[in-house]
């Protein structure tokens, strides 16, 4: 999903790789990755990648790279390093080996050196190592793209803004098809959805870490987000609905789409999903129903999705259903079966989107006692 949005944005050498998609492009391209892409986390310039043994081989690669022209001494600095199989031992040690390397080739080039800022650096430097390479990035996002710059509420576990676009995505579901998100929470689903519709940057009201960089072009820059918002449809109804059994979690949704200019684009309520009426003839159900957050223990969920299964059988027949879940027993108990299950994370935790096709007699079993 990532590569073929990064393609419609302009950049080439497209290739999806492992947690990630590389390709290339020039500054109107990484400008308009980091505005408009919906899915991305980050946006990272690799500045170079190379073998290593010790951490010698990676302080004398960093302290060869020329800092001075990639942004001021002035700006304060982070260093994030990750790693996969890799021989070194420490990496915190290697973290302050490549900070040491850009502070002495600063120092030697300038006389000055940046500070470090763990919590608001102004540029984020990123190390990955594996078993015998590593490479170093400059961070043109800066804060991690799913802040969108709207949220104003963020209610009890959301979904991060790139997760629920990518879902979206992963799903299908083209705009002006109804979409309904039965257990909305606070209404990422929704925004999300309503932002793609109305063509909405969803960069647009932040700032990134390019506009820190030497090479910064503010002229290019005011060029691209003039081009995006020309693109942007005003804000009217859509055929995307939301409801909860939480009247605080409607009033949190409503507050997030009002912060983000779309409070009149989604029909919100507050209604209980296994009594909420189909608002449509046919449609999507897209949903993150909780999982032991808002309806208690294990043993509340078992007795609450067979409901969730009957519900959807009685009332949306027609639909097509994707459920978002980390509790892995749903299908069983939901009494349908599922016609795709796409493994997803949420960060550290492992999720399934489930889709459902809920069909007049068929696509139904019976949950084992």
């Amino acid at each position: 999903m990532l590569a073929a949005e990064m393609t419609g944005l302009g950049a080439v050498e497209v290739e999806a790789v492992e947690a990630g998609v590389g390709f290339s492009g020039d500054c109107r391209v990484c400008y308009r990755a980091n505005l408009e892409s919906r899915i991305a986390s980050r946006v990272l310039w690799r500045l170079g990648e190379w073998d290593y043994q010790r951490e010698q081989d990676v302080y004398q690669r960093a302290v060869d790279l020329p800092w001075r022209e990639l942004f001021d001494p002035r700006l304060t600095i982070r260093v994030n390093v990750s790693a996969i199989r890799s021989p070194l031992r420490s990496l915190e040690f290697i973290t302050l080996r490549i900070k040491d390397a850009v502070c002495d080739r600063f120092r030697a080039d300038t006389g000055a050196r940046p500070s470090v800022d763990t919590a608001k650096p102004d540029v984020r430097i990123h190390a990955f190592l594996d078993a015998a390479r590593f490479a170093l990035y400059l961070d043109t996002s800066g804060e991690p793209l799913f802040k969108r710059g709207w949220r104003r509420h963020r209610g009890e576990a959301p979904l991060r803004e790139n997760l629920a676009a990518g879902i979206l995505a992963l799903t299908g579901w083209q705009p002006g098809t109804p979409l309904l998100d039965p257990m909305c929470g606070s209404g990422t689903l929704l925004t999300e959805a309503a932002m793609m519709t109305l063509r909405v940057p969803p960069g647009g009201s932040r700032g990134f870490g390019f506009q820190q960089l030497s090479g910064f072009d503010a002229r290019l820059w005011e060029s691209v987000r003039a081009e995006a918002y020309n693109k942007q449809a005003g804000a009217h109804t859509l055929a995307i609905f939301g409801a909860d059994l939480s009247g605080e979690q409607v009033k949190l949704a409503r507050g997030n789409l009002t912060a983000g200019g779309l409070a009149q684009a989604v029909s919100l309520k507050q209604a209980n999903v296994l009594e909420l009426p189909a608002p449509a003839e046919s449609g999507l159900i897209v949903t993150n129903p909780p999982y032991g957050v808002r309806l208690g223990e294990e043993q509340d969920l078992a007795t609450f999705y067979p409901k969730l299964g009957d519900a959807l059988k009685a009332k949306y027949t027609g639909w097509n259903a994707w459920i978002f879940t980390a509790d892995l027993r749903l299908p069983k108990l939901i009494g349908l079966k599922p016609s795709r299950r796409i493994p997803l994370h949420n960060g550290a935790l492992e999720c399934r989107l489930f889709r459902f096709d809920v069909v007049e007699g068929s696509m139904r079993r019976k949950v084992q006692e």
